[in-house]
């Protein structure tokens, strides 16, 4: 059978799978790729070598996953996030809007390090109880970063140009000089969605609790009952240790953004140094780490999955394939074209192909396919870079994405139904701009 046929059928079955959430994520994480791999003609020990491959490309997101949930556990046991929280809602006055808004600036600020990991961990951490105490979706808080962070990924420093750069030769800032207009005009635009969705989620807020300041009482409310029924809650808080916390906290994302060490190990020091400062039993440190660790666990092995899944596409060359055969499925007439099309489904193909595949398989050849009719490579990279990179953070290929839904505790398809009609549609208003700013040829 065709490799690419059989790439896109265990594509399919995966994500369909995700969507439809029939199966934990493990299941058809794991054993759809390893039988489109004996489809494919491999056998159990080059399955193996693929699957070493990619467990080693995912290891330490997945060092850095686990210590940060036990990081921010302690964190929240500890009542860190309570001041915050009730600051941003007394500056907000309980307004949705304005609380999906400020999810976008921060999520901008937060991907300035074109690390799409350390903005999941500083943002979602901080913003999910806030979403949580409003009684808002955490699938919009979700969407309104992984979006925000997406459009700031047009940075040179971060992946898809530093990729595209080295596929054209190109100096990489030359490269992202035209994209700035593009890059303002997507954080505008999601500055509108979430006014936009913030405008429809008070809404509904409204309709089911009578006003947001309910719903916030409620959710006080219920972590009153919850602290009376688990007195066992309140004698993990430190009141007295809160700036020692804060100054903590502040201290490990420092680090992290500064990247002087490995994610995994900032919060590997983090947690060593919170547990005894916070609890000097070490039966309480024990109990601190028994309590968070059954989440950091399940994500973990998630994460492990998704290695699982990208060696063994990767090594079997199926990426590679499915992203050369897709453009000579076109028809001849729609060649000319070929870079609006890609760019025109870049959104989708992230449901498809990693971004290594993307850019470094499927961006030569239609390079070489649209610099047949005249179109300039850089024209045809603008066009796949803003095509795709709005939808970065739904793609199962990345595992910051993993790491966000973990820290959420979210699901891949739901977040995938939440998400991509949105963010698909400011691509095609990105690429529609870029178009009429000649910065993408016709």
């Amino acid at each position: 059978m065709d490799l690419s046929l059989i790439a896109f059928i265990t594509i399919f079955i995966i994500v369909l799978l995700l969507i439809s959430g029939r199966v934990s994520p493990i299941i058809a994480l794991v054993l759809v790729p390893i039988i489109g791999a004996f489809f494919a003609g491999f056998d159990i020990t080059q399955i193996g070598d693929f699957f070493d491959e990619g467990i080693a490309s995912v290891i330490n997101v997945v060092i850095m996953f686990i210590f940060a949930i036990l990081f921010f556990g302690i964190m929240q046991d500890v009542g860190l996030f309570d001041p915050l929280i009730n600051k941003l809602i007394a500056i907000s006055r309980g307004n949705v809007i304005a609380v999906s808004v400020g999810s976008v600036l921060i999520a901008m600020v937060a991907q300035l390090d074109g690390s799409g990991a350390s903005t999941f961990l500083i943002t979602i951490p901080a913003l999910l109880p806030l979403y949580n105490r409003l009684k808002m979706n955490p699938y919009l808080l979700l969407l309104l970063i992984g979006g925000s962070a997406s459009v700031m990924n047009m940075l040179p420093w971060a992946g898809p140009l530093g990729r595209s750069a080295s596929v054209l030769e190109m100096d990489v800032t030359e490269l992202w000089r035209p994209l700035i207009p593009i890059q303002i005009i997507g954080m505008v635009l999601m500055i509108g969605l979430a006014v936009f969705l913030g405008y429809f989620e008070q809404r509904r807020i409204r309709k089911k609790y009578g006003d947001v300041q309910s719903a916030a009482a409620l959710e006080e409310e219920a972590d009153e009952d919850q602290s009376a029924n688990e007195p066992q809650n309140r004698k993990w808080q430190r009141p007295k240790l809160l700036w020692v916390n804060i100054m903590l906290a502040i201290a490990v994302i420092g680090v992290l953004v500064w990247g002087i060490i490995p994610a995994g190990f900032v919060f590997m020091i983090g947690v060593s140094i919170a547990l005894p400062i916070n609890y000097p039993k070490m039966s309480d440190q024990m109990e601190r780490i028994r309590a968070h660790a059954p989440n950091a666990l399940m994500m973990a092995t998630i994460i492990l999955a998704a290695g699982s899944f990208l060696g063994i596409l990767n090594g079997t060359g199926m990426l590679d394939s499915i992203a050369e055969d897709t453009v000579k499925v076109l028809p001849a007439f729609v060649a000319p074209y070929v870079h609006l099309i890609i760019g025109f489904l870049g959104v989708p193909f992230e449901l498809l192909l990693s971004t290594d595949a993307y850019y470094f398989a499927l961006l030569p050849v239609v390079d070489q396919i649209a610099a047949g009719f005249d179109i300039a490579s850089l024209s045809t990279a603008y066009s796949m870079i803003i095509g795709s990179i709005v939808g970065t953070f739904i793609s199962p290929f990345s595992p910051a994405l993993w790491l966000g839904l973990g820290l959420a505790g979210l699901e891949m398809g739901k977040h995938i139904r939440y998400s991509i009609l949105w963010l698909w549609a400011i691509s095609i208003i990105l690429l529609i701009v870029a178009c009429l700013m000649g910065i993408i040829t016709l």
